[in-house]
């Protein structure tokens, strides 16, 4: 049950056949899965003055993840900012996968509705994003009406304008950064290992010390991802839809590494933590010594919340490591179009990137580019705490580009088949 008490149903976004079959179920499901919304939509902004005008007085519905309470908390903190700034209610539909939103939006498609949707703006980014495009799932595009838009760095940040490998055409907001940033106990390793090779002979050397999400949490699969990219002897074929290449041999040398690291892990292999925050927890508990996160400012965020020792710090490995941008998307049949757009143009100002990079609120890097933004904009970022186990940006290294979304299906697949219990 979501957070306006309909049944849903979480499916996966791909194409796999036990996928289709999932997606057909949720279809159905999915039709009497309808937040309470207006009978009529409003009609689609033309301006920017417009969606502000229209907006006043709507509701939002926002369907994001629900699963870190720092996170909720940010986005009821936005709620409060937009409530009093622009009369519009913003309404956070907390999920536990993305997909249960596609498939709400999909089944409406598939239905004949054409607005009043249940669904009015998405967290969303990678395969889910290439799912909605690709069956002309959203609305826009949409941000060159957005002002704070001007404001991001889509030269220094090229993820901003490319959602794995898919042009992103104006039809999804960026609203935060995201790389793979290990982190360990100073306490307990001295020398933490830096590469895939390295990371194996420290496990050899250390048994049960370390461990990674299973698939398909999203953290687990980029795991997989970031280990291929170093493994490969031709990382650019990753960049190709995955169909267009011979699959079983370009993921050879992963399964080969994974046979000799996974009984090495944590509890031997044979059960994996549910996602990055119990993985995280194992790390608090002293059951493992290395973790790692998309997020570079999760360290000291949860360091901060007492969620980890003040002996945590982070790195990187050398050979770089996968980042992504993550956005705000407006389904095609939303209720509220102008107050989507006012929301996801607010979470795009400096006020509420400065907030959100916060690492005592969330620790989520900005997509703006902070020396261009006025004075007062500069200020927000000057003035924010360095987290202790932060990593300064000329610290974090080369970042990778995220594969063709196909590639999480056919990783994720292969890896159950292979290694889950």
């Amino acid at each position: 049950m979501d957070a306006d008490g309909g049944y849903c149903l979480a499916l996966e976004t791909q194409e796999s056949p036990m996928a289709w079959l999932g997606r057909f179920t949720a279809l159905l499901l999915a039709l009497f899965c309808v937040a309470p919304q207006a009978a009529l939509a409003d009609p689609a902004p033309t301006s920017w003055d417009q969606a502000v005008a229209q907006a006043k007085g709507e509701t939002v519905y926002f369907n994001a993840w629900g699963g870190d309470p720092k996170i909720n908390a940010f986005i009821a903190w936005a709620a409060g900012r937009l409530a009093a700034d622009y009369g519009v209610t913003l309404h956070q539909v907390k999920l536990a996968d993305t997909g249960e939103a596609v498939a709400r939006v999909l089944a409406e498609k598939t239905a004949g509705r054409a607005d009043g949707g249940s669904v009015d703006l998405i967290w969303i980014n990678g395969a889910n994003f290439a799912a909605m495009k690709r069956q002309g799932l959203l609305f826009g595009p949409f941000t060159p009406m957005l002002p704070n838009y001007r404001l991001v760095d889509a030269q220094g940040k090229p993820t901003t304008v490319v959602d794995f490998t898919v042009p992103v055409e104006g039809m999804e907001a960026p609203w935060g950064m995201a790389q793979i940033v290990f982190i360990y106990d100073t306490a307990r390793v001295s020398d933490p290992p830096r590469s895939m090779a390295a990371l194996l002979a420290w496990a050899e050397a250390h048994p049960g010390r370390f461990t990674y999400p299973a698939p398909p949490d999203f953290t687990g699969t980029t795991f997989l991802k970031q280990a291929l990219y170093e493994l490969s002897d031709d990382p650019a074929r990753l960049a190709k839809p995955v169909d267009e290449v011979d699959f079983a041999a370009a993921t050879a040398p992963l399964w080969a590494y994974l046979d000799k690291l996974n009984p090495l892990l944590w509890r031997h292999g044979e059960q994996f933590p549910a996602s990055s925050e119990a993985m995280r927890q194992a790390l608090d508990d002293g059951e493992i010594d290395i973790a790692f996160n998309f997020n570079p400012g999760e360290a000291s965020s949860a360091i901060a919340q007492g969620l980890l020792p003040s002996t945590v710090r982070s790195y990187v490995f050398d050979r770089g490591s996968i980042a992504n941008t993550h956005f705000l998307a407006i389904p095609f049949d939303a209720n509220s179009k102008a107050g989507a757009m006012v929301v996801a143009n607010f979470l795009m100002s400096a006020e509420a990137q400065a907030h959100k990079q916060d690492a005592a609120v969330w620790g989520d890097p900005t997509v703006l580019d902070v020396a261009a933004l006025d004075p007062a904009g500069r200020k927000l970022f000057a003035d924010l705490p360095q987290g202790v186990a932060t990593l300064p940006p000329e610290k974090l290294g080369r970042t990778l580009p995220e594969p063709d979304p196909s590639w999480m299906t056919r990783l994720t697949d292969e890896w159950r088949r292979r290694y889950a219990k």
